[in-house]
């Protein structure tokens, strides 16, 4: 790797940055850096001459964090996406048979998760020698949520435990995975993206299989108490691989070291001096527009797609739960391939892909599905491959809106006390701000299925195949939301991108 200022013959470590006092190794900086970085002479990191940094992109080290960081995102998000099966328990069993607000307790659930990511993720990048221990009381706080709620007695108790608690644990569970992300993954980091959200996917489909099994042989308490332990173990077992790539402890003690050797050494412990005027730029609205209205409908086809497939086409509960299960396994193929993608292409030509692969599936192959089995299962492959893939896209627009790495000569080296905002767009916040839009688009979209399915015409018998099967409005609303992921193609277009 060629190191600013220096040209050197490549050492026997392969691709890794040494760095020392001589060679000025800028590109162990994550690529999110800013055009202006602040260097505080108090907060030093000290790294001794000839200290090896992992590399970007590959290696062991970047390859163990992201498989850590897919198995917290399996079991951070296995639970809400996984609910339906506690939700049917709950809705059947005492205590809670007849229940009023069952549902809101998946709604809190991914709800919270999503929309305190903003908080967690700032806490994290303006605290980052403290990140080594959100996974480990993120997953205790998961944990004993779980086992805590084996003793609820009424639905107000799962609220506040498997609804709030679980939530805000696994928020700071999943924090340090995206924060460290800008740290291990440069080139390839829609990939990475794209396979740590695969998890999610992956578990949606295995763990509903499991859960049911367990409920039907052991019954709740026991159920629950289980599923702590396992996500406890499997997480803590990972735990020690969430680390950053660069070194985050303090020394005082450094003077005049080379200023480029400093801003490897502070990257991860100095405060950037990032701001949030994004949150209200032309730019970043447009893209949140987009992503805001696709998830307030992409949600819905999971909720009713084990109703159609059983009161249309007479499908058995096996059959009927088959379609949620394809939609997952086929997610997590689509993540990986829109990771894979964004990296390559403008994310505007990234999301014109699974938006329009969305809409064709939802309004010719759901629509033809009627009378056809085989074919609702075509669409629920298609509608995980494409709809399942949209958020995979993030890192693109993260890149957008935070712009590409600085240029050498607009690297300074300022002293903490005279230095200035420059203002700059962060990444992580960037994504925090799309996981709090999709998470007010998934609360949105609960109450709003009831009144689809329910509080509009049903067009039973009235419209052409899917569309009159008392489905019809839902179809409609999950294709016309989906469609305004073509928004930001058009926009770049028009040249207001």
């Amino acid at each position: 790797m060629r190191a600013l200022g220096h040209h050197h013959e490549p050492s026997r470590r392969g691709s890794q940055d040494l760095v020392t006092p001589t060679s000025s190794p800028l590109s162990v900086l994550p690529a999110s850096w800013g055009h202006s970085i602040q260097i505080s002479g108090s907060r030093l990191a000290h790294l001794h001459k000839g200290s090896p940094l992992p590399p970007v992109d590959g290696g062991r080290d970047a390859w163990l964090f992201l498989a850590a960081s897919f198995v917290v995102e399996a079991l951070v998000w296995g639970f809400p996406f996984s609910f339906g099966v506690f939700q049917d328990y709950y809705s059947t069993h005492k205590p809670f048979a007849g229940s009023a607000n069952i549902a809101v307790i998946g709604t809190c659930a991914m709800g919270i998760m999503y929309m305190a990511l903003p908080l967690t993720l700032g806490l994290l990048t303006r605290n980052p020698r403290q990140g080594r221990w959100f996974a480990i009381i993120g997953v205790i706080i998961m944990s004993l949520a779980l086992a805590l709620s084996s003793f609820s007695t009424n639905v107000t108790h799962l609220i506040l435990t498997q609804g709030i608690i679980f939530a805000l644990g696994g928020c700071i569970t999943y924090t340090p995975c995206i924060v460290y992300m800008e740290d291990w993954f440069v080139k390839r980091k829609g990939l990475a993206y794209g396979i740590m959200f695969s998890g999610g996917g992956l578990i949606g489909a295995l763990l509903p299989i499991v859960l049911e099994f367990l409920l039907s042989s052991y019954g709740l308490q026991t159920t629950l108490r289980i599923f702590a332990g396992i996500v406890f173990v499997s997480i803590a077992s990972v735990a020690y691989f969430i680390k950053p790539r660069l070194p985050r402890v303090p020394s005082p003690n450094l003077v005049d070291p080379n200023p480029e050797t400093i801003l490897a050494a502070t990257a991860a412990i100095t405060k950037q001096k990032s701001s949030l005027s994004f949150v209200f730029s032309r730019k970043f609205n447009i893209y949140q527009a987009a992503s805001f209205i696709e998830a307030v409908g992409f949600f819905l086809p999971g909720i009713y797609l084990p109703s159609y497939a059983r009161d249309v086409l007479g499908a058995t509960s096996f059959l009927s739960a088959l379609t949620v299960l394809l939609v997952n396994v086929a997610s997590v193929f689509g993540c990986i391939a829109m990771g894979w993608i964004v990296d390559r292409y403008h994310v505007t030509t990234c999301l014109l892909v699974p938006t329009l692969g969305t809409v064709i599936g939802v309004f010719f192959l759901w629509a033809f599905s009627a009378n056809s089995l085989a074919m609702l299962y075509e669409f629920c492959i298609a509608y995980g491959f494409f709809a399942g893939a949209f958020s995979a896209g993030w890192p693109g627009i993260m890149r957008e809106i935070a712009g590409p790495p600085p240029p050498k000569h607009k690297v300074k080296y300022e002293d903490k006390d005279n230095s200035s905002s420059n203002g700059r767009a962060d990444p992580i916040m960037v994504f925090g701000f799309l996981a709090m839009g999709r998470g007010v688009g998934n609360i949105i979209s609960g109450p709003l299925s009831d009144v689809l399915v329910r509080g509009m015409p049903s067009w039973r018998g009235e419209a052409w195949q899917g569309y009159g099967t008392g489905f019809g409005p839902l179809m409609i609303f999950t294709g016309v939301t989906a469609f305004f992921g073509v928004g930001p193609f058009v926009c770049r277009k028009l040249g207001w991108l």
